[in-house]
């Protein structure tokens, strides 16, 4: 009886290794809002990381997280660094394309939970008096990667932080606009 029990568990990890080994290693998330704001100030929420702390769907999951900012203030070669409890963890974020009003590109270098490495790019398209931001997150996992995204569904997680993050942007942009008035 024993030994069906362990060959059941045998086969049972060998079809996850191979569902596992099977999902691709590219992960991409994108989504999309539409703010009622001009495109250069929807652009500025981002191009600008000292403001990501107003619409970031991660910051406020730990006040007391360390941030900490180095190169230029904003745009291309800027640089935040934060460290913080399990749900932040800990990394560095760094913008490596800035285009005003069009598109700002996002290297990320995470160091805690896991290490990883993953590319954000936030697309900036007029639709008349309003703008279209679309944030998309992509990255390669290996085997750990996988199995955790196949569990845990990372890009319905990742996702709905992304909508989340959206939301408040809006809220933001929307809010500075109306304070102009």
């Amino acid at each position: 009886m024993l030994k069906k029990i362990f060959i059941a568990l045998a086969v049972l990890i060998g079809i996850f290794v191979v569902v596992v080994a099977l999902q691709p290693s590219e992960f991409r998330v994108a989504r999309t809002a539409t703010i009622a704001a001009p495109q250069a100030d929807v652009f500025a929420q981002v191009n600008d990381l000292h403001k990501w702390d107003a619409w970031s769907p991660w910051a406020k999951l730990d006040p007391d997280a360390k941030v900490t900012f180095e190169g230029a203030d904003a745009g291309e070669g800027a640089v935040m660094n934060w460290a913080g409890n399990d749900k932040v963890g800990e990394g560095t974020m760094t913008i490596v394309e800035s285009r005003p009003n069009d598109r700002v590109r996002l290297k990320a270098d995470f160091v805690e939970p896991m290490e990883g490495t993953s590319m954000s790019e936030f697309d900036f398209k007029p639709e008349g008096d309003q703008t279209a931001v679309t944030w998309t997150m992509s990255s390669q996992h290996g085997f750990f990667g996988k199995a955790f995204c196949l569990i845990m569904n990372g890009k319905k997680m990742i996702g709905n932080d992304m909508e989340k993050g959206l939301a408040q942007m809006k809220s933001v942009a929307e809010g500075a606009k109306s304070a102009s008035n």
